[in-house]
C-alpha cells in the first residue's frame, strides 16, 4: 500500500518532522513560509491529509478547493477556530486537534503573565536593562500582591482547571469561575472553586480575571467595553485563550482610562499585529503566543497529530477527532 501523501504547512520540531517523513509520503515546509490562501487551496488538491497550524485560515472559501483530494485536516494545536468546521464537514473532511498535551504549559504561562503584570516584572527588567535603576527604595515600582487574592477564571476546561490548581494550591487564591458547565462538587472542593451565577458577578468579584474559554462566535469580544467596566479598577486581565475573545480597542480604552489596572496578553485580535497603544503601556505584559512553547509540549503536539492522521488512514477513529 502506498503511504498517504501529507503536506505540512510550517516547520515542526525536527524529531516530529523525521517521524512524519518516515510514516507518510510527506512534503515539509523547509523554509517555514506561511501558506497563502491560494497555496492552501492547492495543497488540498495535492495531498491526502493537510497538517495545518492555528495560523492557517482554512475558511469556507479555502475549503471549497477543486479538485479536493484531501480527506483529513490534522491540526497542530488545541484550538480549531482557524478551521471552518461546518464547511470541512460538508466536504467530508475529518478534523483533529491536539488537546491535553499543552494544558500544563499554557496554564504555566497564564500564571507567568499574571505574576509578571502584578509585580511589574516586564517594566522592571526594562528599567534595569536601560541602566535607569538607582538602587532599592521603599516606594520604587510597587506592584500588587498575588497570594490570597481572588482569581476569576472564565472557561473551566482543561487549562482553566490547571490554572485554578496553580492559583489555589500555589498561591492560596480564592477561585471563582464561570462556565456553561458546572464542575462536580468534588472538583470544586479540590480546586477551592465556586461558580459565579453570571460572568458579571465574576468580573465584579475578582482581583485577576484569566480567560480560558474557546474561540467561538458567541465568545468573540466576550470582554467588551461593558464587561471591562464591570471589573474592579485594581483588577488585571490575563488572556492566553484567543485574541478575539477580547475587544482590543475596548481594552486599550479601559487601560488608558484606568478602568482596569493592567493586562497580561499572549494572544491578540489580529496577530501577529498588536495594537500599538498596548506596546506603549508599562502596565501591559505582551508575549508572542508562547502558551504551548516548550520543547516537551511542541514535540507532544506533533506526535499527537501523527497519531491522529495515522489512525485515520488505518481505518480507525482518530483519538482527537473534532469533526
Amino acid at each position: 500500500m502506498p503511504k498517504p501523501k501529507v503536506i505540512v504547512t510550517r516547520r515542526w520540531p525536527a524529531e516530529v518532522e523525521a517521524r512524519i517523513a518516515e510514516t507518510f509520503d510527506a512534503l515539509l515546509n523547509k523554509d517555514d513560509k506561511p501558506f497563502t490562501a491560494e497555496e492552501l487551496k492547492a495543497a488540498l488538491g495535492r495531498c491526502d491529509a493537510l497538517m495545518p497550524t492555528v495560523t492557517d485560515r482554512l475558511t469556507a472559501e479555502v475549503l471549497a478547493a477543486e479538485p479536493l483530494r484531501a480527506r483529513m485536516l490534522g491540526s497542530y494545536g488545541v484550538g480549531f477556530n482557524h478551521i471552518d468546521v461546518k464547511a470541512a464537514k460538508a466536504r467530508g473532511l475529518v478534523v483533529s486537534n491536539t488537546p491535553d498535551v499543552l494544558t500544563d504549559c499554557t496554564a504555566d504561562l497564564a500564571m507567568t503573565l499574571l505574576l509578571a503584570t502584578a509585580r511589574r516584572a516586564g517594566e522592571g527588567e526594562r528599567h534595569v536593562r536601560a541602566g535607569q535603576w538607582a538602587g532599592w527604595r521603599p516606594t520604587h515600582m510597587v506592584g500588587t500582591k498575588v497570594t490570597g487574592k481572588t482569581i476569576g477564571i472564565v472557561g473551566m476546561g482543561r487549562i482553566g482547571r490547571a490554572m485554578a490548581r496553580r492559583a489555589h494550591g500555589g498561591f492560596d487564591m480564592k477561585v471563582v469561575y464561570h462556565d456553561v458547565m458546572r464542575l462536580k462538587p468534588e472538583q470544586e472542593h479540590v480546586l477551592g472553586a465556586r461558580p459565579a451565577a453570571t460572568l458579571e458577578e465574576l468580573l465584579g468579584t475578582a482581583d485577576f480575571v484569566s480567560l480560558h474559554c474557546p474561540a467561538l462566535p458567541e465568545t468573540r469580544h466576550l470582554m467588551n467595553a461593558r464587561r471591562l467596566a464591570q471589573m474592579q479598577r485594581h483588577a488585571i486581565l490575563v488572556n492566553t485563550a484567543r485574541g478575539d475573545v477580547v475587544d482590543e480597542a475596548a481594552l486599550v480604552a479601559a487601560l488608558q482610562q484606568g478602568t482596569i489596572a493592567g493586562a497580561g496578553l499572549d494572544v491578540f485580535e489580529a496577530e501577529p499585529a498588536v495594537t500599538p497603544a498596548l506596546l506603549a503601556m508599562e502596565n501591559v505584559v505582551v508575549l508572542p503566543h508562547l502558551g504551548s512553547a516548550t520543547r516537551e509540549t511542541r514535540l507532544a503536539m506533533g506526535h499527537r497529530v501523527i497519531d491522529n492522521v495515522a489512525a485515520f488512514f488505518a481505518g480507525k477513529e482518530p483519538p482527537d477527532r473534532v469533526a
